[in-house]
This record gives structure tokens, C-alpha cells and sequence, in this order.
């Protein structure tokens, strides 16, 4: 074959190119503009036919991408991404601007998305949807029994950049295709090249493992010959270059017809959708995807100079970042690309070289700030745009409104809002970023606020990732607007909630959402599951979220009357069973119920400042729940230690009367674990190291304690002991430290004379403390004692 071959008469112009390479889309340019075809057939989902005119749009912005999903399953769904540098957007807009048809060749979604869900009902064969497609698809006509071998999938690319020497195929790629200079001489020629070396890889690979290529390869066979009949010699196609082969080898149309009989087949929708960088990339998970789609755009729209272009970009970069880069550091950045690639080799320096000069001048030899290079720049944030008039359903159509009204514009990049519910724009906002997290919808994910905790503020982290197209169009079944949507997804998620916490979250949900059509429902669900459910851990999971819905409805101007009295008669039923479940409980069972405690005792505390609330008759009865396992033998050690511990936090227990349950507590005749798991309920969690520090008198007891437990027992108490203590704030157990080294009760430190608290001694045992410096020499080496003869060690 030779470079005339492509232009024989009668034949199609076959134009075999990378997908999402910009050396071929260049070279796609060049060669449509050398043989001005008249129709251009482009390999993607022929339902998209309809859509081709919107990419002439003035507000279209690639990368965007076809969607097509199952009209009764919008979940199921795949896309055909498209970038500025994508040789298919090239020809596609390079037909339009030249009035010239242009259609699409691949095999139907239709067929894709039932095959996709034929062989998951079978058990999930491989995948390989309109998302996975690239160069790397395709089979040989020829070779039928070949491409059922799925067991071994070639990489073209990678398979010629090894024959040649590289080691890398981005590298080789970069090589022989993006250096050479597309468009300087025959047009024809890299596609004459590219299309002899993949007819070298299938005639050695057939299939290459791509066994579902040979149906899409007959389907293009076919739209092609309708083409030629209607344009005769005037076809140019584009399509991966693993295809071309195939598409090249004269085959018969009965034989192909066969092939695509009796495939399943589903109703399908297809639009446009904006898609980013990022998501191009391998690392975002498309199969077909490139490592640099950033750098790939740039070689793309660079007129000249390249390299250069590019460190001026990286340098613009870092000194936003207020790194120290001048103009002096790219002259010498691109002076280091040119040397390294001419030491490796390489024709021009390409992005491996960029980057070592990158590192090496600009960043220091640092890898951090490298990392926001390749971040913003290699890969990057750039999300496309796509008409408003394109198809979509009317949720999607609601979104886009509400999100104009509000000034909440999609962006690929992170980025943190901060809400002030009192403004309406900020709860406004905040409804619809929650009606779309009800939906499925994430597109902002809640953060802790910067600015305090008040229920009147809210911090969200955005992201738009073109996923949540599919998500929009999936929560479509549920209504036409967002707030008829989430409102009837909030009333069934209510009826399916497997648990009563599952349905007081929703409650919760529909709060912060402004969904009160959906919170009658909601409620009536919460009352029935309450009345039925006996199990006292799961009404005490429940109660915090019915306590929060009450304090954030009293926010939001929410009435909550009927919720008051929900949460008011679960509180109840959590007193009357709270103690008989505390009863025997394991190690593991009681930790569980202790937070169960500590969730309804914070519920509590904050229902009494809700103005909703009922009166504080339930906080009595909960302080009369706590002195009843206080004082009960069966409930294991770290209840009791937390009930006390609750008591003495909210002033219903005197510092001698905590003292007394303390002391009982560590009493000789109880067994350690359980008198270590007394103290871990009594000062573990948040305030429990300062109790300790304020209180020397508690203080000496669990000291006196420590010192008393048996040699045989003590390293089964020390790991409680430590967990206990290691969750404390590193000011307070430096605090805790200093306590324990001059003893409780003196607060001069220099006062050695005053007497300690019980199981502490007047002063400093010097005798005691020297015994310690063997060790010490053994561990800091024989030369630990130059200079310090004579000094005695303080080990504090």
C-alpha cells in the first residue's frame, strides 16, 4: 500500500487518527482541506445525526461530549467525549463550516445500551461502551474467531512505541506524530503511515482481544457504502486507526447485515452535555482517556514555540501562587528542555522534558508545587458549555434556570461557598444544593463552616463533574422541577427506609431541603415506625435527627409542632428502656450504647433551646435516667462512669458526691478492667482531661488507683488506659504530665517541702531518679556524657 491508495477512485477517504490527539487532528484539518470531500463520516452513535448543527452554535464550548442514555433507564447510559483537539470535533465542525453533511458511522446507542445490559443480567462480562471506544477498539473481519478471545486486549500504541525502541507510548506518540508538522507536504501521508502499521499489528494480532469491534466495524462498512451510493467518490471518514483495516478489507454486505441480525436494542436519547479536562484524562476513569489532556489542548492551539509557551504558562501559574519565579527562570527553563531533549533523543522537547525543567528551575527540585502543575495545567479544570437549546429533559431545564437565578454557575475547579442562611439568596442556595443531594444530585457536598458553627451559616464544597448529567436526567422519572422531584424522592425514600433512623434523617432532609408537601408523609412514616420498633438502640439513633430537624425548622421559619411532639414521645420511650438494655452488656455492646448515651444527651440539651421544644419535664426525667445507671451494678463500668460524669457536667451532681461514685468505682475489691472502664466513660471524650486538672482531688483517686492495681493486671488496663488518655489535647496532658510530676495539691513547683496527695511523695527521689541513667546512657550512645559530667538528668 502506498500513499496514492487512500485517493483511488471509488474508494473512501480513510482517515485513521487518535482519539483526543491533536497531531491528528491537524493532520485531520489538512488532509479534508487537500481533498474537500463531500460528505464526512465520523465514527459516534448515528441517533446524534439530529444534533450536528448545535456544534456550530456560538455558545457551544468543547470539551463536551454525547450523551446517550435508555429513555426508560436514564441511569444507564454512555458518553462520546469531545475536546477542541479531538480529530472528530475537527472534522465536525470543519463539515459545518464548509456546508458539507456530516453523519455519524458507529453502532447505534440503542444496540450498546441493551448489550451493556444483556451481558450484566448474564454476570457482567467486559464493558465496552461508547466511553470506552479509542484507538485501541476493533477487530479483523477476517479473523471472526479471533475477536471472541477477550482474554488478551492489545494497546496499538503501546505495541508499536515497544517495536520502535520506547518505552513509553505518550513518548512515541509525541514522537512520530506531534513533532512532524501536520499539513507540510502530502496531507495523506501520516494517515498512509498510521494505517500500514495497524494492517501490520491485526494481520499478527487479529482482534487484539476487542471481540464486540467486529459488529461496529460491519455497521461502519455499511453506513459507508450508503454514503458511496449517494456520493459516490466524494466520502472522507474518520475514525480510530485500528479500525481502518477493517473498514478498508472488501467484505460482503449480506455478511455484514448478519452480523448486526437479531442484536437487542433499546429506546435511546442522546444530547450534548459539557465535559472537562479532567475527565478526559485516564485518571478520571475514561478508558480512552490521555495522561495530559491540558498540554495536548495547548500544542493544539499553539501558532509556534510551543515549549515556550508553555513555561511562560507554568511560570504565570507559580507566581500566583506567590512562588518566586522570574523571567530569567523560563529563558533558562526552556534552555534545560532543549539540552534534555537532546540528549534523550527526541526531535523537540516534549512534556517529559517541560516537566524535569519545570522541577528542576522553577519548583527547586520540589515535587509540591510540580503537583499544582500538573494539576492546573497538564491535566486542568476547563469545563466545556453547551447550547441552552440543546435536548434535555425538563429537570435539567429547571436546574439550569434556578442555577442562573442564583448565580451558582457549574465550574470543573473545587470551590468553597459560604451560605448565610439569614440573606435569602444564601438559603435559597442552600435548598436546592440539599433538594439535589436528595435527588442523587452531588453536586456540592457539605464542609465545615470557616466561620463559626451557628445553624445560621453553612459551608459547601462545588463541583460539577459531567456525571451528573446522567444524574439529572436519571432523577427526571420523579418530576419536572427540582422541588417536585425531591419532593416526591423524599416521600418514597420515607416508605423504603429499611429504619427508623433512616426515616428521621430523611426528616431531617426535608428541612434543610424546604420540602414541607413531603414532611407529612415523612412524619406520618417516622410516627408508625416508632410506635412499632422496641429496639432502645434505634430509637436513641433516631432522636438526634428528629432534635436537629426541630432547631434547623426553627432556622428556616419551618413549622415543627407535629415534630416536637414526635420527638418529645420518643424521647420517653428511650427513658422507660434505656436502663434494662444497659443491663449485661458486653465490652463492645457497651462502648456502642455509650454513645448512644452521649448522641440523646446532646439531643436533649439541645431541645431545651428550641422554642418548639417541649417543656423541661424531659430534661428531669433524663437526669432521673442517669442517676438510675450510675448507681446499678449490672450496667457495665463505662456507662456508669459516663452517667456520672453527664450529672456532674450539667450540675445536678456535687464534686464530693462525683468523688464518692469515684471512689466506689476504684475500690480495692473491684476488678480493674471494669474499674478502668469506669474511668474511661467518667473522663474520656472532650472536657475529660480538664476535669482531671482542675479537680486534683479526682485526680489523686485515679492516681491512687493506678499505683494499687497488680502487676499481673496492669498491662490488661493499659491499653484502655491509653486510649483514654491519647485522645487528649496535647496542652492537656502536657498539663496532666507536669501534675504527675510534682504531685497533686502543691502549686509552686519549687516548693519541694509541701506534702503530696495521697500515693505521692514530698519531693523528688534523687536516689530513685538516678537509677534511670544507665538506661539513658544505653540509649544515647557512650559519647552522651561529654560535657555533661557532673549534671544531673531531670527527666520530667
Amino acid at each position: 500500500m502506498n500513499g496514492s491508495r487512500a485517493r483511488d477512485a471509488g474508494q473512501p477517504l480513510l482517515l485513521g487518527v487518535r482519539h483526543h490527539g491533536p497531531g491528528s487532528a491537524k493532520a485531520v484539518r489538512a488532509a479534508l482541506e487537500a481533498s474537500r470531500p463531500r460528505v464526512v463520516l465520523i465514527e459516534g452513535p448515528p441517533e446524534a445525526d439530529p444534533l450536528v448543527p448545535l456544534a456550530a452554535a456560538e455558545d457551544m464550548r468543547p470539551p463536551v461530549a454525547l450523551l446517550a442514555h435508555a429513555v426508560d433507564e436514564p441511569g444507564r447510559s454512555a458518553f462520546w467525549p469531545l475536546a477542541v483537539f479531538s480529530p472528530e470535533w475537527v472534522a465536525l465542525r470543519w463539515a459545518l463550516e464548509h456546508g458539507v453533511p456530516a453523519r455519524f458511522i458507529d453502532l447505534p446507542a440503542a444496540h450498546t445500551l441493551a448489550w451493556e445490559r444483556d451481558e450484566e443480567d448474564r454476570g457482567g462480562e467486559d464493558r465496552d461502551g461508547g466511553e470506552k471506544d479509542g484507538e485501541d477498539g476493533g477487530t479483523d473481519a477476517g479473523a471472526e474467531q479471533d475477536a471472541l478471545d477477550e482474554d488478551v486486549r492489545v494497546d496499538p500504541l503501546g505495541v508499536l512505541a515497544d517495536t520502535a525502541g520506547y518505552d513509553d507510548a505518550e513518548r512515541w506518540w509525541e514522537d512520530v506524530v506531534e513533532h512532524r508538522g501536520a499539513g507540510k507536504g502530502d496531507a495523506l501521508a501520516p494517515f498512509t503511515a498510521l494505517e500500514e502499521a495497524m494492517t501490520a499489528l491485526r494481520e499478527t494480532y487479529g482482534s487484539g482481544g476487542h471481540g464486540r469491534d467486529l459488529i461496529r466495524e460491519a455497521h461502519m462498512r455499511l453506513r459507508i457504502r450508503d454514503a458511496q451510493r449517494e456520493f459516490e467518490d466524494g466520502v472522507a471518514v474518520v475514525c480510530g486507526a485500528w479500525h481502518v483495516p477493517a473498514l478498508r478489507r472488501r467484505t460482503g454486505v449480506t455478511a455484514d447485515r448478519a452480523l448486526l441480525k437479531g442484536l437487542p436494542k433499546v429506546k435511546t436519547d442522546v444530547t450534548w452535555v459539557p465535559w472537562t479536562h479532567r475527565r478526559l484524562s485516564r485518571a478520571g476513569g475514561y478508558g480512552a482517556g490521555i495522561d495530559s489532556p491540558g498540554w495536548y489542548a495547548h500544542l493544539f492551539a499553539a501558532p509556534d514555540r510551543p515549549v515556550e509557551r508553555w513555561l511562560t504558562k507554568a511560570a504565570g501559574l507559580l507566581r500566583a501562587e506567590d512562588r518566586t519565579v522570574s523571567p530569567g527562570h523560563v529563558i533558562e527553563a526552556v534552555r534545560l528542555a532543549e539540552t534534555l531533549a537532546a540528549l534523550r533523543g527526541r526531535p523537540l522537547p516534549g512534556l517529559g522534558e517541560a516537566t524535569d525543567a519545570v522541577r528542576a528551575v522553577m519548583c527547586e527540585g520540589s515535587d509540591v508545587p510540580l503537583a499544582l502543575v500538573h494539576d492546573r495545567l497538564v491535566v486542568g479544570d476547563v469545563l466545556g458549555e453547551v447550547p441552552h437549546t440543546v435536548p434535555a429533559v425538563p429537570l435539567q431545564r429547571d436546574l439550569e434556570r434556578t442555577q442562573r437565578r442564583l448565580r451558582l454557575r457549574p465550574e470543573a475547579a473545587e470551590r468553597e461557598l459560604d451560605l448565610d442562611l439569614r440573606e435569602e439568596t444564601g438559603a435559597e442556595r442552600s435548598r436546592l444544593l440539599h433538594r439535589l443531594r436528595l435527588l442523587g444530585i452531588d453536586w456540592g457536598r457539605p464542609a465545615a463552616a470557616r466561620s463559626g458553627t451557628g445553624t445560621f451559616r453553612e459551608t459547601w464544597r462545588l463541583r460539577w463533574e459531567p456525571e451528573l448529567a446522567v444524574r439529572s436526567a436519571e432523577a427526571g422519572v420523579w418530576g419536572t422541577t427540582v422541588l417536585a422531584a425531591a419532593t416526591a424522592k423524599a416521600e418514597a425514600d420515607a416508605v423504603a427506609a429499611r429504619g427508623l433512623a433512616d426515616v428521621t434523617a430523611l426528616t431531617e432532609h426535608c428541612l434543610l431541603a424546604a420540602l414541607p408537601d413531603a414532611l407529612p408523609v415523612v412524619m406520618r412514616v417516622v410516627a408508625d415506625r416508632a410506635a412499632l420498633d422496641t429496639d432502645v438502640a434505634h430509637l436513641a439513633q433516631a432522636l438526634p435527627a428528629l432534635v436537629r430537624s426541630l432547631r434547623y425548622g426553627d432556622v428556616r421559619g419551618t413549622g415543627t409542632a407535629a415534630l416536637a411532639e414526635v420527638a418529645a414521645g420518643l424521647a420517653e420511650r428511650v427513658f422507660v428502656g434505656l436502663p434494662p438494655a444497659c443491663a449485661g452488656l458486653d465490652a463492645d455492646a457497651a462502648e456502642e450504647m455509650r454513645g448512644h448515651v452521649d448522641a440523646v444527651h446532646g439531643a436533649l440539651s439541645l431541645l431545651g433551646d428550641v422554642p418548639a421544644a417541649p417543656d423541661g419535664r424531659l430534661r428531669a426525667r433524663w437526669r432521673a435516667v442517669l442517676r438510675t445507671l450510675s448507681a446499678r451494678d449490672t450496667v457495665p463500668g463505662v456507662l456508669r462512669g459516663r452517667a456520672v460524669r453527664l450529672l456532674l457536667d450539667e450540675g445536678e451532681l456535687a464534686q464530693d458526691e462525683a468523688a464518692r461514685f469515684m471512689g466506689l468505682a476504684l475500690s480495692p475489691g473491684t476488678p480493674p478492667a471494669d474499674a478502668a472502664a469506669w474511668i474511661e466513660g467518667f473522663v474520656g471524650g472532650s472536657g475529660g482531661g480538664l476535669l482531671l486538672v482542675h479537680d486534683e482531688r479526682l485526680f489523686g483517686l485515679v492516681d491512687r488507683w493506678l499505683t494499687a492495681v497488680p502487676t499481673e493486671a496492669f498491662t490488661d488496663v493499659l491499653p484502655l488506659l491509653r486510649r483514654t488518655f491519647s485522645a487528649y489535647e496535647s496542652g492537656v496532658r502536657r498539663t496532666l504530665g507536669e501534675l504527675v510530676r510534682r504531685g497533686p495539691g502543691r502549686r509552686d513547683r519549687t516548693d519541694t517541702a509541701a506534702a503530696g496527695a495521697p500515693g505521692f511523695g514530698p519531693g523528688v527521689d534523687e536516689a530513685r531518679a538516678d537509677a534511670v541513667l544507665p538506661v539513658l546512657r544505653l540509649l544515647l550512645g557512650p559519647d552522651c556524657d561529654d560535657g555533661t559530667r557532673g549534671e544531673r538528668v531531670e527527666v520530667r
